[in-house]
């Protein structure tokens, strides 16, 4: 019925052009109207589209407010809390404090209080003043030579070829003003990394990206050239991501420009894919052996691994391994599930891996179970975009925290999840240099740097409202979550029971850790 209307209103509008042109030819104008809508028409009328095929022109307008879809709902429908993965709220604060601005709010918070999942912490009516130099922190274990100082904050890796050169120059000279390290991600090192001399922590993905042989393998001889650089801090191990845990990196061969291929060292214009796995280890016992073998290599930097928790068993075979051949990581960057990438399958990234707040107190737990605690610094990085979420996960256990997709709102990312279509409306995730050139590098720069600050000054602060003068006095209890529309709990009654000092290797083994503890093996994931 519709397709035949389509027929009927065509011919009639045709004859009405027609008749109108014999006496008023000036009209005939109206043809260049007709024409395209009838050519429109008549390709709609073979089109494979269901809605196109029945409503030929119509059908269009369909598609076109599917097309603003993500605009009308963040600009005019979303509310101020409803965002996903960021709110407007927090995308706003994050803002405030990148420019300098005041972070005040009128009027009482519009946060649900009594809703399921909202956390909040007692105040003190005594509070304390957190001394200045605990925002940083020293990593490095016994078998590191040259362990780094870090702040409690640093930029969580973000690749060059995902990111844009002037995102990654302006990220990286806020690191080098604000005194903060620079994750590389695992795209390698490339010039913009370079160009202003921020520390940076150097990620070494399954590709190996920058230290790697013609067949993919790993290039000794290159990372140490490399590692060995002034500039470079730390090297970490990426094991697995919190967005697609067990899925390769993947960068689409839109995004990858000559200058990519080269730092990379890989093909121009071709889908760049990591394996899911690494070929240079395949067991703990392995692992351990690599990341001796770049301690060495890097002149006794610190060396850690970063992962998302997934198979409890499996992460215990890593303590085992650590214990059983005596080699310790430095460091260990606990990637929650719902961290950002710029391209990861859907099913991935909704449906794998354990999310930060309940990865990190297992991972402490595990570690102090282990005798190892003392001796790893403990990292989070999972939306971890203001000073609570710091508090929140200092709590759980972490020593330090890294930050992603805040660091690109600074640099003026607004959302758009346009990530991996290379057409980033504000120039931050893509490789097209009409659209890059509006990242403005030393503006960008301070308002990296302002946020890092300003982010600090709120962690600190709070952690002293609640009258504590240590960071590292926070422990589970100092966080109520409210579960259901009842009473909050403390999130130390949520989790497995917390272990003491090397109880995993004791006889007094809490029950519920055993089953996990007995299935680890240094010989196999």
């Amino acid at each position: 019925m519709h397709r035949q209307l389509f027929y009927l209103v065509a011919v009639a509008l045709l004859a009405g052009i027609l008749v109108v042109g014999v006496f008023w030819p000036a009209e005939l104008w109206l043809l260049v109207l007709w024409i395209p809508l009838a050519l429109v028409g008549w390709r709609d009328l073979s089109s494979s589209s269901n809605v196109l095929y029945n409503y030929p022109v119509l059908g269009h307008l369909r598609y076109l407010l599917e097309f603003v879809r993500p605009e009308l709902r963040q600009y005019f429908f979303e509310s101020e809390t409803s965002g996903r993965p960021f709110s407007r709220e927090q995308r706003n604060l994050i803002n405030a404090r990148a420019d300098g601005g005041g972070d005040t709010s009128p009027f009482g918070t519009i946060r649900d209080v009594d809703a399921p999942g909202y956390n909040f912490s007692y105040h003190s009516i005594q509070p304390g003043e957190v001394p200045a130099s605990e925002r940083w922190i020293t990593i490095g274990g016994p078998q590191c030579a040259r362990p780094y100082r870090s702040s409690r904050l640093n930029i969580s890796a973000m690749s060059f070829g995902s990111l844009s050169g002037p995102a990654v120059e302006a990220m990286n000279l806020g690191a080098k003003q604000g005194g903060f390290a620079h994750d590389t991600g695992e795209g390698a090192i490339s010039p913009y990394h370079e160009k202003h001399g921020g520390d940076l922590i150097w990620e070494l993905g399954t590709a190996y990206f920058g230290c790697r042989r013609k067949d993919g393998r790993f290039d000794a001889e290159t990372f140490q050239e490399k590692a060995r650089r002034d500039q470079v801090k730390m090297v970490e191990i990426k094991i697995s991501q919190g967005a697609k845990p067990s899925h390769g990196g993947l960068l689409p061969g839109a995004k990858v420009n000559q200058e990519i291929a080269e730092t990379r060292q890989i093909e121009a214009g071709q889908d760049c894919a990591s394996p899911s796995a690494h070929p240079e280890f395949s067991t703990p016992r392995e692992l351990m052996a690599f990341v001796a073998r770049l301690r060495e290599l890097s002149d006794g930097k610190p060396v850690g691994i970063k992962l998302c928790l997934g198979v409890r068993s499996e992460f215990l075979s890593i303590c085992k391994a650590m214990v059983e051949t005596g080699t310790l990581v430095d460091f260990i960057v606990i990637d929650g599930a719902e961290g950002g990438t710029g391209a990861a399958p859907q099913e991935f990234a909704d449906s794998l891996g354990v999310f930060i707040d309940e990865a990190i107190p297992f991972v402490d737990s595990a570690l102090r179970g282990a005798g190892l605690r003392d001796k790893i610094r403990l990292v989070a990085s999972g939306k971890v975009a203001l000073g609570y979420d710091m508090v929140m996960k200092t709590a759980l256990g972490a020593d330090m925290c890294n930050a992603a997709r805040p660091f690109m709102f600074a640099v003026g990312c607004i959302q758009a999840r346009r990530c991996h279509t290379n057409k980033c409306p504000t120039g931050v995730a893509t490789q097209d240099p009409k659209r890059s050139r509006a990242i403005n590098v030393p503006e960008k720069a301070e308002r990296v740097a302002r946020y890092h600050q300003a982010t600090l000054d709120g962690f600190s602060a709070i952690v002293g409202a609640m009258g504590l003068s240590s960071i590292d006095a926070l422990t589970p209890g100092h966080i109520r979550h409210r579960s259901s529309y009842a009473p909050a709990r403390g999130y130390a009654d949520f989790e497995l029971p917390r272990l003491k000092a090397g109880e995993l290797l004791s006889d007094e083994m809490p029950e519920p850790w055993r089953v996990h503890w007995e299935m680890a093996s240094i010989d196999r994931f």
